[in-house]
């Protein structure tokens, strides 16, 4: 067990898929100063280059970079949205020494969908929009897959909502997206590797969050040993980014409360008073 203390207040902000580390500007900009706040492009996204190595790219790529920062600042709190979320996770599960931490918003490990049968229609759904973008990517359509990225996550609409200079940046980005998916499905972290995480940990959700992620909520607050899992009001997959003045209070809040504070098996209520109320209060839009 990793117990924080006031001496050890990194904190490493992990974005979500087509986003970079500037979605995390009004978080950083919310932390107390006492927190030294460091953050991650994932390959493809903000300054880092695409995916160059030899085979397909895993998420073990992805958490391998986290966890050399890790290393050099001695360990932190690792924070994380939807694809960044599941990279958090990945690297608390191999390197557990060196997150005292975790808060994850919607972590997206789809696998964990593809090895529970009652998640059949939830995984269906995500893999049938992934290979919609591929099939598009692969005739020259990156704006068209970029679409179907965007509404599966956020709503029928918000795509043609969003002006044409962000239509532009998320196309440029969706050959990476794609292998996120890709990285995602491979990914073989599972609830028996999970349930064996003894840091702190917050697992937050939205309200009005599509199928897929309520589901994957579900089935990790089942899991999780040491959670306090919540469901924050009107907030759907992009809520960090939406509705970042909530969610960061959460997250000050849960960081306030980790110096000196006895491990355990808690619930706070912010909407949810358990694992299941914290799944089951999540509707889909």
């Amino acid at each position: 067990m990793n117990v924080p203390t006031m001496s050890n207040q990194t904190v490493v902000l992990l974005h979500s898929s087509a986003s970079s580390a500037r979605q995390w500007q009004p978080t950083i900009q919310a932390l107390p100063l006492r927190f030294d706040v460091q953050t991650v492009d994932f390959h493809g996204h903000g300054a880092q280059p695409p995916w160059s190595g030899a085979g397909p790219m895993t998420l073990v790529d992805e958490a391998a970079r986290v966890e050399s920062l890790l290393e050099k600042v001695g360990g932190a709190h690792l924070v994380g949205h939807s694809y960044g979320g599941a990279v958090a996770l990945r690297v608390a599960a191999r390197r557990p020494g060196l997150v005292h931490s975790l808060a994850v918003y919607e972590p997206v490990l789809f696998a964990l969908l593809r090895h529970d049968p009652a998640s059949r229609r939830e995984i269906e759904r995500v893999v049938a929009v992934a290979e919609a973008m591929r099939q598009r990517l692969a005739h020259g359509q990156p704006l068209a897959a970029a679409q179907q990225f965007i509404d599966f996550w956020s709503g029928a609409g918000t795509w043609s909502a969003l002006p044409g200079d962000r239509q532009t940046a998320f196309g440029a980005r969706i050959g990476p997206v794609v292998r996120h998916f890709d990285a995602l499905f491979a990914d073989e972290l599972g609830i028996r590797e999970l349930a064996r995480l003894r840091m702190p940990l917050l697992l937050l959700s939205g309200s009005r969050t599509v199928p897929a992620a309520r589901r994957v909520v579900h089935l990790l607050a089942a899991a999780l040993p040491a959670v306090q899992c919540e469901a924050l009001e009107g907030m759907g997959h992009m809520g960090p980014v939406t509705h970042p003045q909530p969610f960061n209070r959460r997250l000050i809040e849960f960081l306030d409360a980790l110096p000196g504070h006895p491990m355990q098996r808690s619930h706070r209520s912010h909407g949810s008073t358990s694992h299941e109320p914290c799944a089951d209060a999540v509707t889909s839009n």
